[in-house]
């Protein structure tokens, strides 16, 4: 029993320390790519309510988006699915719209 209970920390020790270095990996590409000055607030939100909504982006912000780069993009978009106030919503639903976003602005 007690080899349960160690086993069952370990086990919450690595997920919660993975959590912890998935955030600081993609904090560390946010910073070091600038990637929050890259677009303007404008093409941010219509970006977030294409992919996190119901909403199209245009292409003035596509082309912002394209600007920003697929690194970046990607992780602003796992950043903000690890925020709780996005906890209920399916991340690969979201990984899928994101995607279907970057595609559409890049044609």
């Amino acid at each position: 029993m007690a080899s349960l209970n160690v086993y069952s920390v370990l086990v919450v020790l690595f997920l919660t320390c993975g959590v912890v270095m998935a955030t600081k990996e993609n904090d560390q590409i946010i910073k070091e790519s600038n990637c929050e000055t890259k677009m303007g607030l404008p093409c941010v939100l219509e970006a977030f309510t294409s992919i996190f909504n119901t909403g199209s982006i245009s292409n003035k912000c596509c082309g912002e988006l394209v600007v920003l780069g697929k690194v970046c993009h990607s992780a602003l978009v796992k950043r903000t699915l690890e925020n709780p106030v996005f906890k209920d919503l399916n991340p690969a639903t979201i990984i899928a719209k994101s995607i279907q976003t970057w595609n559409i602005a890049l044609h």
